[in-house]
C-alpha cells in the first residue's frame, strides 16, 4: 500500500540538507536583486506645502525634493516637515528638478536658467545661464555614472523637442533631436533619465505632423528611448492592449527596467530596456490613484510615487536573495502545493440558477419624464425609479406610465442617490444633502440623516436587504482637499460604521458615484476610474481597472446578482462587464438593442431576476440574465410570470 505524501515532513527533511561545494568557487557578488511577486508598501508621507507632488528627486533615503505647478519646490523629510523651500522655480513644468551625488539640487528658474542649489542651501549659482534662443528648458536628469546633466528642451514656435547634454562645467557637448531618417523625435518633453547602458529615456507628448491639421486634436504620448550616441532605439507608445497612453513621470531602477505613470489607466507601468511591456507595477494604488511622478533609490532600492494631490507613498518592489543557496524558494514552492483530499458533494437545492447565454430581453421603454437613465431603483417587478442627473426622479410602470416625480433632489448628483427599502420606502438626497425617506403610498417625506455643517457630502446610497443598514458614499472635495469614503447607518439612522483607508492608512476612494452590496457583505463602490470592494468590516479586497487589468475603466451604474455577479457599466468600452465576487473578468453581458444603446444606470431585481439597464438616452431595457434549471432533469424552468411581463409591455 502506497502512503500518503507528508508535506511537513518532506519540507523539514529537504531544509536538512548539506550542499557540498567542489572545484573553485565562482567569484563574484554574494547578493544578487530581483522583483519582488508585488509591490510591497513601506511608507506613506503627506507633503505639506506643496498642492500636488509632480516630480521628486531623491536627495537622501529620508530626504525628497517635491515640485508641484504653483511654484512650489520644497524639501521634505519621511515625515512630511518642509525642511527647505526654494523660492525661485519656475512654475509651468513637470521634471524641472535633479540632485547630483553631492546632495545639490539643480533646477530651472522662473527666468529658465538652470541653477545649482548647494548641499548646505545657503549658496544658489547659475549653472546654465539661458540665452535669447527659443528653446526653453522643461525638464532635468544627472546622471549619476557620468556627471553630465541631460536637459529635455522645447521650441513652442515649432512645436518640437530635444535633448541636450552638459558636462560637468555646464558646456554643451551634445544635442540629440533627430531620428537617422532625419525625423524629429521628440513633440515636448516633460521627464528625462538614464538607464544602466546609458540609454536617454523621455516622457513627452507627441504631435504627428505628418497625419495632422490642427495639432490638439492629435496629442499623445511616448516613452522616447535613445542610445549614448543619441540614435533611436525605440518609442513605447502604447499598451499591448491598445491602450493609449499618456506618459507622466519616469525612472529606471537597478535592473534596468523603465517605470512609467501612465494617466491614461492610473497604473505604473513596467518596461525592460528595450521598450517590451512586463507588467502592472502598481495599478491605480490606494491613497495615490493616479501616480504621475516616481524617484528610485538607488541605495535602498525603493520606488517614491507621487500623486496630483500631496501624497508620496514609498514602496519595495526589488529584494536581494542568496546566489548560493536557493533553499528558501524551494520551501516556498513546496508550501504552494496542494494536498488531495475526498470531497462530499454540496447538497443543496435541486433547482439551481445559471447563467443565460445571450441574456433574453423582455422589454425596452422610452421613458417620459426623464432625459436620461441614469439611476434606477427597483421597487416591484412593474415599478421602478429613474433618474437623469437633470434635477429629475421620477416613478414608473413597466408600460411607461410617470407615476410620481420627487420635487427637492439634489440638481448635482447624477449617479446612485436614490434606493429603495424592502418596504417599498425611497430613500433620496436631497438639495440640501439630507438623506429623505419617502413613504411607500408617496404622501409622507421624512429627514432620515440630516446633513451637519460638515464639508462632507454625501453623494450616493445603497439600503442593504441582508442588514437593513443604509451605505452611503459621501466626499468632500475643494481645491486642495479630496477625500472621500463609506458611511454605514442602521435602522434608527445612527451611524454604525465608517469605511475610508486600507490597512496601510492610505484612501481608499477618490469619489463614490454609485454604491451596493453583495451577497458575501461585501461593499461595492463605483467611482470615477475603478470599481472598489471591501468586505462587511471594511477590509480592502480589491480594485477592478478595467480588463485586461491596468485598461482605461470609466464606470457608472452598478448591482450585484443572485450568483454574486458585480454588473457595471463601463463608458470607455461601451458595455456592462461582469465579474465574479472576487473581481474576476467574466464577460461583456451583449445589452445592446440593434440601434446605439450606452448602458449607463443598472438595477438587478432579487425576486423575478430581471436585469434593468438604462442609457445615456431615455431608454430603459428589461433583461433575463438568469434562469432556474432543474438540477435532476437539468432542464430549464422559466419564471412564471414572464410571458405575461412581456405581454404588458410589448405595446409600449
Amino acid at each position: 500500500m502506497t502512503e500518503s505524501l507528508n508535506k511537513e515532513h518532506v519540507m523539514w527533511s529537504l531544509s536538512e540538507i548539506q550542499i557540498t561545494e567542489r572545484g573553485n568557487r565562482r567569484t563574484g557578488n554574494q547578493y544578487l536583486l530581483k522583483l519582488m511577486p508585488e509591490a510591497e508598501f513601506h511608507h506613506s508621507i503627506i507633503v505639506t506645502g506643496v498642492d500636488g507632488c509632480f516630480h521628486i528627486s531623491c536627495e537622501t533615503s529620508d530626504r525628497v525634493w517635491v515640485s508641484d505647478r504653483q511654484h512650489n519646490l520644497i524639501l521634505a523629510n519621511t515625515s512630511g516637515d518642509t525642511l527647505h523651500r526654494v523660492e525661485d522655480p519656475r512654475g509651468d513644468l513637470y521634471g524641472l528638478h535633479t540632485v547630483n551625488n553631492e546632495s545639490e539640487l539643480i533646477y530651472i528658474d522662473e527666468d529658465y536658467n538652470i541653477n545649482k542649489l548647494s548641499k548646505d542651501m545657503k549658496t544658489t549659482t547659475t549653472f546654465i545661464e539661458k540665452t535669447y534662443s527659443t528653446w526653453e528648458p522643461k525638464c532635468l536628469y544627472l546622471s549619476s555614472s557620468t556627471g553630465d546633466l541631460l536637459v529635455g528642451m522645447y521650441m513652442h514656435k515649432l512645436w518640437t523637442g530635444k535633448v541636450s547634454r552638459y558636462n560637468k562645467n555646464g558646456q554643451l557637448k551634445q544635442t540629440i533631436q533627430h531620428s537617422n531618417t532625419g525625423k524629429e523625435l521628440y513633440g515636448k518633453p516633460n521627464y528625462i533619465t538614464v538607464n544602466n547602458n546609458e540609454d536617454v529615456v523621455v516622457s513627452e507628448h507627441w504631435y504627428d505632423f505628418d497625419n495632422v491639421s490642427d495639432y490638439k486634436d492629435f496629442r499623445s504620448g511616448a516613452v522616447v528611448v535613445t542610445d549614448r550616441e543619441g540614435r533611436h532605439r525605440f518609442s513605447y507608445t502604447e499598451h499591448p492592449s491598445g491602450s493609449v497612453l499618456k506618459p507622466c513621470g519616469i525612472c529606471t531602477d537597478a535592473l534596468s527596467h523603465i517605470l512609467v505613470c501612465d494617466g491614461a489607466t492610473n497604473t505604473v507601468q513596467m518596461l525592460d530596456k528595450d521598450g517590451q511591456f512586463l507588467s502592472h507595477l502598481l495599478i491605480r494604488p490606494s491613497g495615490i490613484f493616479s501616480p504621475c511622478s516616481l524617484s528610485y533609490d538607488v541605495n535602498t532600492h525603493r520606488l517614491w510615487v507621487g500623486s496630483g494631490n500631496n501624497t508620496v507613498v514609498i514602496y519595495r518592489y526589488i529584494t536581494r536573495h542568496d546566489a548560493l543557496t536557493g533553499t528558501s524558494d524551494v520551501m516556498e514552492a513546496l508550501r504552494e502545493i496542494q494536498t488531495t483530499g475526498t470531497e462530499i458533494p454540496h447538497q443543496g437545492n435541486q433547482c439551481l440558477l445559471k447563467l443565460m447565454s445571450p441574456p433574453k430581453l423582455l422589454s425596452s421603454l422610452t421613458m417620459t419624464g426623464v432625459y436620461r437613465c441614469y439611476h434606477i431603483s427597483c421597487v416591484t417587478s412593474d415599478r421602478v425609479w429613474v433618474s437623469d442627473g437633470r434635477n429629475n426622479l421620477i416613478l414608473t410602470s413597466t408600460t411607461g406610465v410617470l407615476l410620481h416625480r420627487v420635487e427637492d433632489i439634489c440638481r448635482v448628483l447624477y449617479g446612485g442617490f436614490h434606493t429603495v427599502n424592502s418596504e417599498s420606502e425611497l430613500f433620496y438626497i436631497d438639495r440640501n444633502y439630507n438623506i429623505n425617506k419617502l413613504s411607500k403610498d408617496m404622501k409622507t417625506t421624512t429627514t432620515f440623516i440630516e446633513r451637519t455643517y460638515s464639508t462632507w457630502r454625501p453623494w450616493c446610497v445603497y439600503w442593504s436587504p441582508s442588514t437593513g443598514d443604509l451605505l452611503v458614499g459621501v466626499n468632500i472635495y475643494t481645491r486642495r482637499t479630496h477625500k472621500a469614503k463609506v458611511t454605514r447607518y442602521n435602522q434608527s439612522g445612527q451611524l454604525t460604521q465608517t469605511i475610508q483607508k486600507d490597512n496601510t492608512g492610505l484612501e481608499l476612494y477618490t469619489q463614490p458615484v454609485y454604491i451596493t452590496e453583495n451577497n458575501n457583505g461585501d461593499v461595492v463602490v463605483s467611482e470615477f476610474d475603478a470599481v472598489v470592494v471591501t468586505e462587511r468590516g471594511g477590509r480592502h479586497r480589491f480594485s477592478y481597472t478595467g480588463h485586461p487589468s491596468g485598461s482605461e475603466l470609466r464606470p457608472f451604474g452598478i448591482c450585484t446578482d443572485a450568483l454574486s455577479h458585480i454588473l457595471m457599466c463601463d463608458d470607455t468600452t461601451k458595455t456592462v462587464q461582469m465579474l465574479d465576487r472576487d473581481g474576476q473578468f467574466l464577460s461583456h453581458l451583449p445589452v445592446r438593442p440593434a440601434r446605439e444603446f450606452v448602458a449607463r444606470g443598472l438595477s438587478y431585481d432579487v425576486n423575478a431576476h430581471r436585469l434593468w439597464v438604462g442609457s445615456y438616452n431615455n431608454k430603459l431595457c428589461v433583461y433575463r440574465c438568469i434562469d432556474r434549471e432543474d438540477a435532476t432533469t437539468d432542464k430549464d424552468k422559466h419564471f412564471p410570470d414572464e410571458d405575461a411581463f412581456i405581454s404588458s409591455t410589448s405595446a409600449v
